[in-house]
């Protein structure tokens, strides 16, 4: 393994997933307290699951975004 191109590697996906669901957060974010689904002061629940199947790697990264 060479550790130099894995860690080039990590990083680039962990910076698409990182911009990817911060655009989708957003959206949905915004979208939901313009049709008054969320009032716009609440503290979301989040949980993503990461997983890699060929080495059967599985993991729920939970938290909280607060709105205000």
């Amino acid at each position: 393994m060479n550790d130099d191109q894995f860690n080039i590697s990590m990083r680039s996906y962990l910076k698409k997933v990182g911009i990817t669901s911060q655009r989708e957060i957003e959206g949905a974010v915004r979208d939901a307290v313009s049709e008054k689904v969320l009032k716009g002061d609440e503290k979301l629940k989040v949980s993503v699951n990461l997983t890699i199947d060929d080495i059967q790697l599985s993991v729920d990264i939970d938290g909280y975004i607060g709105l205000s």
